[in-house]
C-alpha cells in the first residue's frame, strides 16, 4: 500500500470577536448578568453556611460573625447578591415554562399557567418564611 502525502487544509479565517460582544443587544447583556449572577448566588450559600458554622460555634462565635455581617462593605456586597438572585429567579422562572411540557388530563398546559404558578408558589413561600421569622 502506498500511502499519499496528505495536502493541508487552508487556515480558515475566523473574524476577531470583541471583548465587549455582549454589549450589543440586550438578550446576550441580560444572558450574561444572568451567568455572573450564578457566583452571587454560591455567595450566599457560602454566607449561610459561615452562619450556620458561627451559630454552632456559639454564642461568642455568632456575634463576632454579626459584627461582621454589619460593616458596610458586607451590606453593599449583600445587596448587591440580593439583586443578582433576583435577577437569576426572575429569568429562571420565565425560561420554566419554555423548559417543561406539563400535561394535564392529555392537555399541555399553557405556558402562562405554568409562570403563574411558579409566582404564586414564590409569594407564598416567602410569606410563609417571612412569617416564621418575624413571628
Amino acid at each position: 500500500m502506498s500511502q499519499t502525502p496528505q495536502t493541508p487544509r487552508p487556515a480558515l479565517y475566523r473574524k476577531p470577536v470583541p471583548t465587549l460582544w455582549w454589549l450589543k443587544r440586550r438578550a446576550y447583556f441580560v444572558f450574561v448578568l444572568r451567568e455572573l449572577s450564578s457566583v452571587f448566588v454560591a455567595w450566599f450559600v457560602v454566607f449561610l453556611l459561615l452562619m450556620v458554622g458561627a451559630i454552632a460555634d456559639g454564642s461568642g462565635e455568632y456575634e463576632r460573625f454579626q459584627d461582621w455581617s454589619d460593616s458596610w462593605w458586607m451590606i453593599v456586597l449583600n445587596a448587591i447578591a440580593l439583586l443578582f438572585v433576583l435577577l437569576h429567579t426572575l429569568t429562571w422562572f420565565n425560561l420554566a415554562p419554555r423548559a417543561m411540557v406539563v400535561r394535564l388530563r392529555g392537555r399541555r398546559v399553557r405556558p402562562g399557567s405554568i409562570l403563574a404558578l411558579h409566582y404564586v408558589l414564590w409569594a407564598l413561600l416567602s410569606a410563609a418564611t417571612a412569617w416564621l421569622i418575624l413571628s
